[in-house]
C-alpha cells in the first residue's frame, strides 16, 4: 500500500492550525453536495473534553465557502445530553451563521438509523448508524486527541465515530469488544478529511478531564488509522500512561482490528508526516521516533 500523508502544524492558535490544515487540503469543491460534519461533543467540557468552538467555525467557514447544497452537523452525547451540550457551546448561533442544520441523534425516529451489515462484527443486535450521514456525499470531522478512561484507552479520529451510533452507553462500555467496535463503526462513512486538535491532549484520564499537556499540534488526514498512529506517537512522545506507553501503536486493538477492516495503512512505516516550516518539521521529527 502506498504511504497515507498526515500533515501536522506546530501553533499554539487553534483556528491558525486548522486554516494551515486546510490550506494544504487545497481548495474545497462541495458544490451541489451534502456535506456531514461530525465534531466531537460527547461533553461540553473545553478541549480536548469537547471540540472547541474555534476549530468548528473554522471548518464550518471552510465547508460553506465550498458552496455545498446542505450542511448537516450531526451528533449525540455521552454521558451528557446533546441538547444541553449544544446550548452550552453556543452552537445554534454557530449553525445559523453558516446556515448549517443541526441534527440531534438522541432524538431521530427509529426509520432514521440504518444498520451496516458485517459479518464479524462484534456489536450485538447489529450496528446502526444515521441516515443522514450514509446520504451524505462528504463527512468531515473533528476528534481530539487524548486518552480514555473507559475503555477506549485513547481517543482520535476512529473513536470519533462512537457518536454515530444510537445513545446506549453500555452497549459499547459494557462490551469486552469496545475497541474493536469503535474500529467497526467507521465502516460506515469514509471521510473526506478529519481535523485532529492536539494543542492540549490528555496523557491519562479522559475523555471529558485528565492529565493536560500542551502539545501545539493540529492534524490532518483521510487514513484514520495513519492519524491515530501519528496521534499515538505524539501521546508517546510527551509521556503517557502505561496503556499507550506499554503497547505497540499497531497492536492497540482500535488499530489491529482497523487494519483488518482495510480502513487505511497496514504499518507505521506507511505514514508520511507532511510539515509546512521548521517548527512543525521539528515536532514531526519526534513523533517519527515513536511511531516507527
Amino acid at each position: 500500500m502506498s504511504k497515507s500523508k498526515v500533515y501536522l502544524v506546530a501553533s499554539e492558535d487553534r483556528k491558525t492550525g486548522a486554516e494551515r490544515c486546510l490550506a494544504y487540503w487545497d481548495a474545497l469543491d462541495y458544490t451541489g453536495k451534502q456535506v456531514y460534519v461530525k465534531p466531537n461533543f460527547n461533553t461540553a467540557d473545553p478541549a480536548p473534553g469537547s471540540t472547541h468552538n474555534d476549530t468548528l467555525e473554522t471548518i464550518l467557514a471552510a465547508v460553506r465557502a465550498a458552496n455545498p447544497k446542505k450542511i448537516i452537523l450531526g451528533e449525540r452525547s455521552g454521558p451528557a445530553v446533546v441538547a444541553e451540550v449544544y446550548a452550552v457551546k453556543n452552537i445554534a448561533q454557530l449553525c445559523e451563521k453558516y446556515d448549517a442544520e443541526f441534527l440531534n441523534l438522541e432524538n431521530i425516529s427509529k426509520d432514521d438509523w440504518v444498520k451496516i451489515e458485517g459479518d464479524d462484527f462484534h456489536w450485538q443486535g447489529g450496528l446502526e448508524v444515521p441516515r443522514a450521514l450514509v446520504e451524505s456525499d462528504i463527512v468531515v470531522g473533528m476528534c481530539c486527541l487524548k486518552t480514555h478512561g473507559f475503555g477506549g484507552i485513547y481517543s482520535n479520529s476512529l473513536k470519533l465515530a462512537v457518536g454515530l451510533t444510537p445513545k446506549d452507553m453500555m452497549k459499547l462500555h459494557g462490551s469486552p469488544n469496545i475497541r474493536k467496535m469503535i474500529a467497526e463503526i467507521n465502516v460506515a462513512y469514509t471521510p473526506d478529511f478529519i481535523i485532529s486538535d492536539a494543542v492540549e491532549v490528555f496523557t491519562d484520564g479522559g475523555p471529558m478531564d485528565g492529565k493536560r499537556n500542551s502539545a501545539n499540534v493540529t492534524f490532518i488526514g483521510n487514513d484514520r488509522i495513519a492519524l491515530d498512529g501519528a496521534g499515538l506517537a505524539l501521546l508517546k512522545s510527551l509521556g503517557s500512561n502505561a496503556a499507550i506507553m506499554d503497547t505497540p501503536i499497531f497492536q492497540q486493538e482500535q488499530i489491529s482490528r482497523a487494519v483488518e477492516l482495510g480502513l487505511g495503512v497496514t504499518s507505521a512505516e506507511d505514514i508520511e508526516l507532511v510539515t509546512d516550516d521548521e517548527a512543525s518539521e521539528a515536532v514531526a521529527e519526534k513523533i517519527r521516533e515513536f511511531l516507527i
